[in-house]
């Protein structure tokens, strides 16, 4: 009996991890009955999604400040917190939120992570929800994390998650006929590189003033490049982001004699949007108008 112990010790042991493997594990377990699951997202995209996608059968909400700038945001010893005690915990990509791991080391055993990037189809540029069809994957995933957490829901959650998709084919289908025909297909941004996604899915090329985030400087050097630019290619409109300063796109169309247009990041929203709930679908809307304009496009 004894030369086979080891034997038998390792079975028991195989299936004791085979048992263990098919108990569900703790960030998967849902809520109490009754109880709203507890969803913290780190910045507006995963925020506004998360909250079209609950349609308030979730408590949401956002570490990130209204206006504050996500790539360089420092989380408080609150925000760690909240995150230990939340049930989901949604951000975009260590890229757009670099601050992210800190958050993630706090989370709490019960807590889903949902990277959305990690549903996204591979691009240089970390903005990956301006693409419609990476906004439709993400979405699904928060949804998944919303029916596992209340499956009492499940219906619910189906049904929202089905309205967005088809508000996103609208969307689509509202830029390719809306950007087919314009005088120009030139997008200069007084901004960092945001759209690039965007622009490419409808043939429309981008130049940015700055790179992937708001860290570097903009030097004069750039400013002069830009200039010109714009004078040698006769560019009648140049876009900034609504949130940022207005001084430099200003000096720039003095300059040049571009109007100046926004266009709608999504990562961070104007306090009075925020407080309004501006959706996803609505600032991508607008998006599409100032693209119309600025470009010149045919109705």
């Amino acid at each position: 009996m004894k030369k086979h112990l080891p034997a038998v010790l390792f079975l028991l042991a195989a299936a004791l991890i085979w048992w263990l493997s098919l108990a569900p594990r703790r960030h998967q377990v849902p809520v109490a009955e009754g109880a709203k699951p507890r969803v913290v997202t780190s910045g507006y995209v995963p925020y506004t999604l998360a909250k079209q996608l609950s349609g308030g059968l979730a408590d949401v909400t956002m570490l990130l400040p209204a206006n504050a700038e996500p790539h360089s945001f420092e989380p408080t010893p609150g925000a760690l917190v909240t995150v230990k005690n939340a049930d989901i915990f949604i951000y975009v990509s260590d890229r757009i939120e670099p601050w992210a791991k800190d958050v993630l080391s706090s989370a709490g055993e019960q807590t889903a992570v949902v990277q959305a990037a990690k549903y996204a189809a591979s691009s240089d540029d970390p903005h990956v929800w301006m693409d419609f069809q990476n906004a439709k994957q993400i979405a699904r995933a928060i949804s998944f994390a919303l029916v596992q957490k209340d499956p009492s829901h499940r219906a619910e959650y189906e049904a929202h998650l089905k309205a967005f998709e088809k508000e996103l084919a609208e969307l689509d289908a509202a830029y390719q006929t809306g950007l087919a025909s314009c005088q120009s297909r030139q997008v200069v941004h007084v901004g960092h590189l945001a759209f690039g996604n965007l622009t490419k899915n409808y043939g429309l090329s981008l130049s940015a003033l700055a790179g992937s985030s708001h860290d570097g400087e903009n030097s004069v050097r750039r400013v002069a490049e830009l200039i010109r630019f714009i004078k040698d290619n006769q560019i009648r409109a140049i876009f900034t982001e609504e949130t940022l300063s207005p001084r430099l796109s200003a000096a720039v169309a003095e300059e040049t004699g571009a109007q100046v247009l926004p266009l709608y990041t999504v990562e961070h929203v104007s306090k009075d949007d925020f407080d309004r709930g501006v959706t996803y679908g609505e600032l991508m809307r607008r998006n599409l108008d100032s693209l119309q304009r600025g470009l010149g496009c045919q109705a």
